[in-house]
C-alpha cells in the first residue's frame, strides 16, 4: 500500500470517528449549541483536538517506518490523484457553503448554521479522502490498478 494511501486511510478513519463522536454523541448532548453558541466550541473543540493528535501520531508512526517512502517526493500519479480529490472536495465544499451562507441565514437559527458548516467541512474532507483512496485503488481512470 503506498504511503500516501496510508495517510488517506488514517485521516478518513480518524475523521469519521471524530465526526461520529461530535454529531452522534457530544453534539446532541448539548443540543448542538441551541441554548449557548459556546457549547459548540466546548463540544467540538476537544473532538477536533483529539482528531488532530491522532492524525499527528499516525503521521509520526508512519514516518518512522524503515522504508524511504515518507521522504520520497510525490510522483506524477500522486499529484494527479491529489488534484482530482481536491477538486471533488472543493465542489462539495462550494455547494455546502452556498447552502450555509445563502439559504440558511433566512430560514435557520445560528446554531444550525454553524453545525451545518462544520458538517459540510467534514463532508468535503471525507469526499477528498474517499476520491483519493479510489484513485489509489482503481487508478485514475477507474480501472483496477
Amino acid at each position: 500500500m503506498p504511503y500516501r494511501e496510508k495517510l488517506s486511510w488514517l485521516t478518513l478513519i480518524s475523521l469519521l470517528i471524530a465526526a461520529t463522536a461530535y454529531f452522534g454523541i457530544f453534539g446532541p448532548a448539548v443540543e448542538f449549541g441551541k441554548t449557548r453558541l459556546l457549547d459548540i466550541v466546548w463540544s467540538y473543540g476537544p473532538v477536533a483536538a483529539v482528531h488532530g493528535l491522532v492524525v499527528l501520531a499516525g503521521y509520526a508512526a508512519l514516518a518512522l517506518t524503515p522504508s524511504g517512502e515518507p521522504t520520497a517526493p510525490a510522483d506524477e500519479r500522486d499529484r494527479a490523484i491529489e488534484r482530482r480529490s481536491t477538486s471533488a472536495a472543493y465542489f462539495v465544499l462550494l455547494i455546502g457553503m452556498l447552502l450555509v451562507g445563502m439559504v440558511m441565514p433566512f430560514t435557520e437559527p445560528p446554531y444550525k448554521i454553524i453545525n451545518t458548516a462544520l458538517f459540510v467541512i467534514v463532508l468535503a474532507e471525507v469526499a477528498r479522502d474517499t476520491v483519493m483512496l479510489f484513485g489509489y485503488r482503481r487508478g485514475l481512470n477507474g480501472q483496477a490498478a
